[in-house]
């Protein structure tokens, strides 16, 4: 599949858990079935919303392979394969079995904070490794650490197979310098719902999404006409989902998000720990958000 496809809205999918902690993989089922239909572009397994770090090896195997085979090619999968261990990250890159994956979304190196060189060594190791195109992935707010524009356009200038940014910085100058100085074919998402309408207008190609577990049809939509510049009539969906969109994560995420996907009877409302549902505070924020829908 040509990266070229990886445009537009796709959704880092939730892992549903049963009420003893294992997998669910009927609700993991009927998500991917669901945000397919709702139409997204593409769909991410194992990134943050997924609640990685707490699945085993074994367990992010059988989870990818239950998203690609539910997906059956209907939408690119992208499997977001990342850490602050690069011989890991490495290994992992050999051993997961890839061969029906897009791409492969790589987030900054966490908790050590590494230096921009660090950085650029670390994905450069990373791109090394495999001949699938890759999807950089910054979210300092999670990591401790900023991946500068320079950096990521360094990557892209030498390494062919880094082919995409996912920026969730939530700084727009930022964003601005990485659309305007990147270059022909780096493709730059977002990784912020609320601020995907307006990074697109200054240039961004589409989101990956955690609203659009449960919001994905208007999600869609709104990025949709964003793309072919009616920003007028996707301003109208945007306003329409901002506040649910920003109670997905007044307690972190992805409790926001599976609260409401078990109000709409997809998966329980379960986590691994140290994730805990929402407050009772926020639960009755979002019921009332959710009313208006």
């Amino acid at each position: 599949m040509a990266f070229q496809q990886l445009k537009g809205t796709g959704v880092a999918l939730v892992t549903p858990f049963q009420t003893d902690g294992s997998i669910d993989y009927s609700a993991l089922e009927q998500l991917v079935n669901n945000v397919i239909k709702g139409g997204v572009d593409f769909l991410v397994a194992l990134g943050t919303t997924a609640e990685t770090p707490t699945l085993t090896i074994d367990e992010k195997k059988a989870v990818l392979e239950a998203v690609i085979t539910y997906c059956d090619k209907r939408v690119p999968v992208v499997c977001g394969i990342g850490g602050n261990d690069t011989a890991e990250v490495v290994h992992n890159l050999k051993d997961f079995d890839l061969k029906d994956v897009a791409a492969i979304l790589s987030v900054a190196p966490y908790y050590n904070k590494p230096t921009q060189e660090g950085m650029y060594q670390h994905f450069k190791a990373v791109a090394k490794a495999t001949a699938k195109p890759i999807i950089l992935y910054n979210v300092p707010g999670r990591t401790g650490s900023n991946m500068l524009p320079a950096t990521a356009i360094r990557l892209a200038n030498d390494c062919k197979n880094i082919v995409a940014m996912k920026e969730a910085s939530g700084n727009l100058v930022q964003c601005m310098e990485l659309i305007q100085n990147k270059p022909d074919g780096f493709t730059v998402l977002s990784g912020d719902d609320n601020l995907v309408l307006a990074q697109m207008a200054v240039g961004m190609e589409g989101i990956i999404s955690v609203a659009a577990n449960c919001f994905a049809a208007d999600f869609t939509e709104m990025v949709n006409l964003a793309l072919v510049n009616k920003y007028d009539k996707a301003r109208k969906l945007h306003y329409k989902l901002l506040t649910g969109i920003d109670l997905l994560f007044v307690d972190g995420n992805p409790p926001g998000v599976k609260y409401v996907l078990s109000k709409q009877g997809v998966c329980g409302n379960i986590f691994r720990l140290p994730v805990v549902p929402v407050s009772d505070a926020t639960a009755q924020k979002l019921d009332a958000f959710l009313k208006t829908l």
